[in-house]
């Protein structure tokens, strides 16, 4: 699989002069329609460092943030009225969709029973046997984001396996945990380019190998001082990657043999199917982390263990010194998060709802890659379940390092403004859509029409 190459004028295939031609164009064309967001959020929001209330609202592309009225189904309204047909869905925060209905129910509901209280409700009794029901594994604990349940479930694993090392693919991402924050550079391992006050050498107790590197792995693990494989079914924060023919089985083999734990994060593949990557393809992993969308878009997330890793973590728990696990913050397993949970559980993350995810997911992807063979663009698209991604170069991509060879930051922004100004949001990271439970076949259609647009612009 050979990447485009770049060069001071060519860019994602594109001409570097049309391409910033498009995006100047485009920018304006974007003030033009925003002028009570541009009042507001065009100079930095006042009280905010940089401007916005969390960092990465300074991604988006977009000349300023667009400032939201409200969110309904599979669309955003800004305050100037502009609507969008909304294929970011809060980044998979809001994967099935604004405020599901049932969940809208929960919270109302909850309210006025109180928010937390550091004991289980009725709700938890439900959300326990769901979660067993759903993904497999037999114990469950609650937390509030995906960083924090791999945090704790890293923990576990060190705790039963007596290891300090964890071992990371290159381009993965699992939130803001520490020892995932590697790169490989130049053959060699890294810190993660770009991280703020960090002094540690994270390379010291983290290992990293290119995805679908199966020699690499094995030699990586043959040590036997691997206490877990941390890892994305499919690789999905940079360009996406699938496993190969093969990858996952060899992967639960190879840590089987040498004594290492297989933690699956299920936090942007959940878009695969009912029980996520795990349960559609039948993996087998000792930990299990799913955040984001697992409450309809209340912070929530949930890590699971096997009988066996539970068994043993009871036994380090009974004979370990007394204190302070460093595991759990206080509002984590709060009542609104479980009403939620079993609203999202039991009436939102259900068989139809996947299937019309998927049906619709099929048609957008063969819409984009018709667009991009009409236009005879270098490009190709890729979909796990309802997660759809165009990528700026040819494919299939294999690994974490042509990934990030792939991403053309100048050339996707010209495309999100562009696609913003025909009415569609996608998210702001890279080229990913979802498709949620109500997101509609005319949606669809008018996603894949501003694209073909952009793409002929941009090919002309």
């Amino acid at each position: 699989m050979s990447v485009s190459t770049r060069s001071n004028s060519i860019i994602g295939g594109i001409d570097a002069q049309r391409v910033a031609k498009l995006r100047a164009t485009e920018a304006e064309i974007f003030r033009k329609a925003r002028p009570k967001s541009q009042a507001r959020t065009g100079n930095g929001i006042a009280g905010y460092f940089d401007g916005v209330p969390m960092h990465w609202m300074t991604d988006w592309p977009t000349p300023f943030p667009i400032l939201v009225d409200s969110a309904t189904r599979a669309t955003i309204t800004d305050i100037d009225g502009n609507r969008l047909d909304d294929f970011c869905l809060g980044d998979t925060g809001s994967m099935f969709g604004h405020s599901p209905a049932p969940v809208a129910r929960a919270i109302r509901k909850q309210a006025g029973r109180g928010l937390t209280y550091m004991l289980p409700s009725e709700d938890a009794l439900a959300v326990g046997t769901l979660l067993q029901e759903l993904f497999g594994l037999p114990y469950w604990q609650i937390a509030t984001t995906a960083t924090d349940a791999n945090r704790f479930a890293l923990r576990v694993a060190r705790a039963v396996t007596g290891r300090d090392k964890i071992l990371v693919f290159n381009g993965c991402y699992h939130g803001s945990v520490d020892e995932t924050m590697v790169r490989i550079k130049d053959g060699k391992p890294i810190n993660r380019p770009g991280l703020a006050g960090e002094f540690r050498d994270l390379t010291q107790r983290a290992k990293i190998v290119e995805f679908n590197d199966l020699p690499a792995l094995e030699a990586a693990l043959k040590a036997k001082d691997v206490a877990c494989v941390i890892t994305e079914p499919v690789l999905t924060n940079s360009c996406m990657v699938l496993p190969e023919p093969g990858f996952h089985e060899a992967l639960r083999r190879l840590t089987r043999e040498t004594g290492t734990l297989l933690l699956i994060d299920e936090t942007h593949t959940i878009s695969t199917g009912r029980g996520g990557y795990t349960g559609t393809r039948g993996l087998e992993p000792d930990l299990f982390v799913l955040g984001k969308p697992v409450a309809g878009g209340v912070p929530a997330s949930i890590w699971g263990m096997s009988e066996e890793t539970a068994s043993r973590y009871a036994a380090y728990n009974h004979a370990k010194e007394p204190g302070y696990s460093g595991m759990g913050t206080t509002l984590s397993a709060n009542p609104l998060q479980f009403a939620t949970m079993r609203a999202t559980l039991e009436q939102v993350m259900t068989a139809e709802n996947y299937a019309h995810m998927e049906r619709l997911a099929d048609k957008l992807a063969k819409g984009l890659a018709a667009a991009i063979e009409r236009n005879r663009l270098p490009w190709h698209v890729m979909r796990v379940g309802a997660r759809v991604e165009f990528i700026c170069a040819p494919g299939p991509l294999s690994n974490g390092a042509e990934a990030e060879g792939a991403h053309v930051p100048e050339l996707e922004a010209a495309v999100h403004v562009a696609l913003v100004n025909r009415g569609v949001l996608i998210a702001p990271f890279h080229n990913m859509m979802l498709v949620s439970p109500v997101t509609t076949a005319s949606q669809v259609k008018r996603l894949i029409a501003a694209f073909a647009d952009v793409a002929a612009k941009l090919a002309a």
